[in-house]
């Protein structure tokens, strides 16, 4: 018995609702109404040439965006442009010129050094070097092919000097492997 009570409670509630909300729609006043008041109060603009300025239409449209360096985000203010710096020129009192290029890369010997060895007790090292089938046996002094002073031999490398230019380089020993 309660839950019919509690449901035609309810569905008087809903009808009590939609009767204030039917009754608050008719009695206001129509919206042409409150509209007709405003249209009437309407003046148009003076404007003394109605034509399209063409001209400005052009230059507004040719503008261009340049952002400020300021932003806009921020209270603080930008920086201070930087001030330009003097470069000295090859004619200012205050130039240094540049430094000189480094040397060129070290010769390279045309010799392949396959090996070393001494030729008697007490005697300098000698160094094996060749040039397709020609050998040649050079000490620690000595000048090969007119152009390359052996400096020292050592195990693994051969120090040498191009006479002419007074450059210093190493060839490393190279293995031939085992003869086939």
């Amino acid at each position: 018995m309660k839950q019919r009570k509690s449901a035609e409670i309810a569905v008087l509630v809903t009808l009590l609702l939609a009767g204030v909300a039917m009754w608050y729609y008719y009695t206001r006043p129509p919206a042409e109404a409150a509209h007709a008041s405003t249209v009437s109060n309407y003046k148009p603009m003076k404007v003394e040439n109605p034509q399209i300025h063409w001209e400005r239409l052009a230059e507004a449209q040719n503008t261009e965006y340049k952002p400020s360096p300021r932003d806009i985000f921020s209270r603080d203010l930008p920086p201070p442009p930087p001030k330009p710096v003097h470069v000295p020129g090859p004619g200012d009192n205050d130039y240094v010129a540049p430094p000189p290029p480094p040397p060129p890369p070290p010769p390279q010997l045309p010799l392949k050094y396959f090996g070393e060895g001494q030729a008697q007790a007490g005697a300098g090292r000698r160094a094996f070097l060749s040039d397709g089938d020609s050998v040649f046996i050079v000490a620690e002094g000595d000048i090969v092919l007119g152009r390359y002073r052996i400096i020292k031999i050592n195990h693994t490398n051969l120090e040498f000097e191009e006479i002419s230019s007074g450059r210093h380089a190493t060839a490393k020993l190279e293995d031939e492997g085992p003869p086939v």
